[in-house]
């Protein structure tokens, strides 16, 4: 029997106070309800089991703890994230295609999108890099290349890379310049250049200062504001989802929909789309020793995750259709077989039957909102060479700040993030 256990409730649904307290410039109060959908009691407890919605839950948890520098609460969360959705993605099988079709897309395991897939390992990288801790920062540049290879495997001819494995990229050299290892370290920067993704405001001159031969140390600054649009449910006349699904339905089931549209048996679907996005206007402030600092490159993750739903959207939307019909037609077969009965109470119980089964499958057909919802929308890069001794470093966004001390050693280096995800 194929379970739809979970599927009454959308995870945006679920997520709607951490998002609401995020809004309001307090990450804490989201860790707080995260907690309770997880069912633990502290920041740094993990469910025994990852199943169903929690691996995404837990993946939010993991970025929230890194914008408040709960950096190893937040690797933990990253690294068991990362193994939960890959087990879900691999174990992929034929129930779940046909709870998509018949109950709800969020009735089947989640497959994460590559962007999501490559940022587990880029975000946790940045954690690695900001606690000096270059042996794990490797480790995730190469699970990182393991997952882009994957990626490219495949479906070598209907994807390009992911951009961000551009930033990913850019991370990993310097993780392995900074070890010392010179060759892997210009390989990741060839492969940062190769792939479309810095926004075009920012200098397109590679960022990496290798060879420079002086007494300087450096600072890498890691930078994420926003967050990029989150699904939620919508109900749209069949009139205009048949309209914006035509092109992707089987001609069969496009007939079909338009008939029972037109008995006015189908009135209503019911799909997933992308919230609008909040707007990111301002730029952060990146201050050293009173000096403004510019970002050398930046990624929009949102754009990734607009590109990945309008590859996506026609599927999702003709299968909404398709299980709005199967609802109908179910119901109408088993009226109909009752029909044939000669007796009253026969054709009544069939009517009951019909209904109660039409009610059950509408029950259980919840628009799939799953994804992570804590991305930030942009992530940006800086790097900043210093002279030895103390400096003073102010990073701003989103009404969001983190200042502190840096110290800086004679061809030594430090990592520093800020990520405000309002």
């Amino acid at each position: 029997m194929l379970s739809v256990t979970g599927c009454s409730a959308g995870l945006s649904e679920r997520t709607r106070e951490m998002r609401t307290a995020l809004d309001a410039g307090d990450p804490r109060r989201a860790i707080a309800h995260l907690n309770g959908e997880l069912g633990v009691s502290g920041d740094g407890e993990r469910p025994r089991r990852l199943v169903g919605e929690q691996a995404l839950l837990l993946l939010d948890r993991a970025t929230l703890q890194q914008s408040i520098a709960q950096l190893a609460n937040s690797k933990r969360d990253y690294e068991a994230a990362d193994k939960a959705i890959d087990a879900l993605d691999l174990s992929h099988g034929a129930s779940d295609d046909v709870g998509r079709w018949v109950f709800s897309d969020a009735a089947g395991r989640y497959v994460a999108p590559p962007h999501e897939k490559l940022l587990v390992n880029v975000l946790n990288l940045v954690n690695y890099l900001e606690t000096g801790d270059l042996s794990g920062a490797r480790i995730e540049a190469r699970r990182m290349s393991v997952m882009a290879r994957y990626l490219k495997e495949r479906d070598p001819r209907e994807r390009r890379p992911s951009a961000a494995l551009g930033v990913g990229s850019l991370l990993a050299g310097f993780a392995y310049e900074k070890s010392g290892n010179d060759e892997e370290a210009h390989r990741y920067y060839a492969d940062a250049n190769a792939v479309e993704w810095r926004a075009r405001s920012i200098s397109p001159e590679r960022t990496e200062t290798t060879g420079s031969g002086s007494d300087d140390g450096e600072l890498l600054v890691v930078v994420g504001w926003g967050r990029v649009p989150h699904r939620v449910a919508q109900h749209v006349p069949i009139g205009l989802a048949l309209t914006r699904g035509s092109p992707f339905l089987a001609a069969g089931d496009r007939d079909a929909a338009s008939r029972l549209a037109a008995q006015g048996l189908v009135t209503w679907v019911s799909y997933p789309t992308l919230a609008p996005e909040r707007p990111l206007d301002e730029v952060p402030t990146i201050v050293v020793d009173g000096r403004a600092v510019p970002l050398d490159a930046t990624l929009d993750v949102a754009a990734e995750v607009r590109a990945e739903w309008r590859r996506i959207e026609g599927d999702v939307l003709a299968a909404a259709i398709t299980r709005t019909v199967a609802r109908v037609l179910v119901g109408k077969a088993i009226e109909g077989a009752a029909n044939t009965s000669d007796k009253k109470e026969v054709k009544a119980a069939g009517f009951l039957l019909s209904l109660f089964a039409q009610a059950a499958m509408s029950a259980a057909d919840v628009p799939d909102t799953r994804s992570w919802e804590t991305l930030p929308a942009r992530i940006g890069i800086a790097r900043v060479q210093l002279p030895p001794g103390e400096h003073r470093v102010l990073l701003r966004a989103r009404g969001t700040e983190r200042e502190g001390d840096v110290r800086a050693t004679p061809g030594g280096w430090r990592a520093i993030s800020l990520f405000a995800l309002r």
